[in-house]
């Protein structure tokens, strides 16, 4: 080597002095004890070389005169290896993707056995589950950027109207039908609306009390000609009410594909598919059997209470979570299946010969559902202590099946819902009375900022920092 012999260089690292370490302009000047501690490592190493090309075969470059070596590795890591050195225990960074992380400590010879307990579990769950992100940590940005895009949606309908004739009055009238609460006229119509579908739903009911039953000359049930006006009001307000929306809408074409729009269809179609068949029954007789299917569409007219979706954000909340937790609703039907499977197959090897109510397996199906649901009905039970201690078991099985999806679903029904709430909030600030000039509840820079942040979460699955780690940024500086 230029300057210093090999012999110096080895006498130089044996004594207690400095070496500078350059990792991607990050310098640093280190104790050669503080090395040795760890001889394994790749810094460890560099002491016990004797030659340049050792040396090179350690590091990326090595400047004799300075007596520095460089490596071409990630500057914004090495204090986190520093931190190993001078404490022993190595703190995970939590920006970096863990297997790049995994990727540089193997670089720098650290064995992932020196990772503190307070890093250790995160870390190997991250590695062992790379494409799951914890609910809690990505709930806040996922609310954020979800709601960035339906509020931009919102606005592109509402942009819509400016380029059709008298848009700003369609625009007044849409946010009045479309959002309860915008205004006071939206407060009304939406009380109305809840009044009319209360009241189709009780007039429903009470029809089918013994008291309110009449029968005509002919022994066939006819309506209460009261409930019978309640339920025409009811059809011709629904009837009022989706036209009016459509005919508001800011894209016909889209229109129907709005769940709540179907839902609003539903809701008056078996009224007047009901109608149109009484009409083809009474003008040909031998199509009596039709009137069967208008007994079963006026049933279909329960179905009227889901229109409260439209003014309950705990409605479209749970809509929203049943939607995405089709695999936690899965595992847990899967969970139920395996459970009743099995227990209704024991009791039924148990009880086939004592109990008739267990004496075959269908039969114990039921059984086993009614008792892992922790519903027990009572109707059939086990009479052996043999067949006690089974339903024992699986009354146990079903809390425990039951209660570990829950979780997992209940965390997304708080997440939609404080996503419905922010969204109601934005949509209800918002102001047209001058036409469409600007969006003034989204700040199109940090709506980037959240999509780019996303971006990089699906691909470094980002977690938030420690708390171990502010104390190594403390003790760095």
């Amino acid at each position: 080597m230029p300057g210093q012999s090999l012999e110096d260089f080895s006498l130089a690292h044996s004594e207690d002095n400095e070496i500078s370490i350059n990792v991607g302009g990050f310098k640093k000047k280190m104790r050669s004890n503080t090395l040795l501690r760890f001889p394994e490592t790749r810094l460890g190493k560099l002491l016990s070389c004797h030659s340049k090309e050792s040396i090179l075969e350690l590091c990326d470059d090595y400047d004799d005169a300075k007596n520095e070596f460089y490596f071409d590795r990630n500057p914004e890591l090495f204090p986190y290896v520093l931190h190993f050195y001078n404490t022993g225990k190595l703190h995970v960074m939590g920006e970096l993707c863990v297997f790049s992380f995994s990727q540089e400590i193997e670089y720098w010879g650290i064995n992932e056995f020196f990772i503190d307990s307070c890093c250790s579990y995160s870390y190997h769950g991250r590695k062992m589950e790379p494409d799951q992100e914890k609910w809690e940590e990505q709930s806040d940005r996922e609310s954020t950027s979800s709601s960035f895009d339906e509020i931009l949606a919102f606005y592109n309908d509402a942009a819509k109207f400016d380029r059709q004739p008298f848009g700003n009055v369609r625009r007044q009238l849409w946010l009045a039908l479309d959002n309860p609460g915008y205004s006071v006229l939206s407060r009304i119509f939406s009380v109305l609306s809840i009044v009319v579908v209360l009241g189709s739903i009780m007039t429903m009911c009470l029809n089918s009390l013994p008291d309110f039953q009449l029968v005509d000359s002919y022994g066939k049930a006819e309506e209460d000609p009261r409930f019978e006006i309640v339920e025409h009001f009811g059809i011709a307000w629904f009837t009022f009410e989706l036209m009016a929306r459509f005919v508001v809408a800011p894209d016909f074409l889209k229109f129907f594909k709005h769940a709540l729009n179907l839902i609003d269809l539903m809701s008056i179609l078996p009224f007047y598919i009901t109608l149109i068949v009484n009409l083809v029954v009474e003008s040909s007789p031998a199509l009596a059997n039709l009137g069967r299917v208008a007994q079963v569409l006026r049933l279909m007219r329960i179905f009227r209470i889901l229109k409260l979706a439209r003014h309950s954000t705990g409605l479209r909340s749970l809509g929203a979570t049943l939607k995405y937790s089709y695999r936690e609703v899965g595992l847990l039907l899967l969970y139920l299946s395996v459970g009743i499977s099995i227990f209704s197959v024991v009791a039924y090897t148990i009880e086939k010969e004592e109990n008739e109510g267990l004496a075959t397996i269908p039969a114990c199906w039921w059984w086993a559902t009614v008792s892992m649901t922790t519903v027990g009905y009572g109707d059939v039970v086990p009479g052996t202590t043999a067949g006690k201690l089974t339903a024992s078991a699986c009354i146990l099985a079903g809390i425990l099946v039951v209660v570990l999806p829950i979780t997992l679903i209940f965390n997304k029904f708080s997440h939609f819902y404080r996503r419905q709430k922010q969204l109601e909030s934005a949509m209800r600030s918002c102001d047209f009375g001058d036409g469409m000039k600007e969006v003034p509840s989204v700040n199109l820079r940090d709506y980037y900022a959240y999509k780019v942040k996303s971006l990089m979460a699906s691909f470094t699955n980002l977690s938030r920092s420690t708390p171990s780690e502010l104390s190594l940024n403390d003790s760095l500086h």
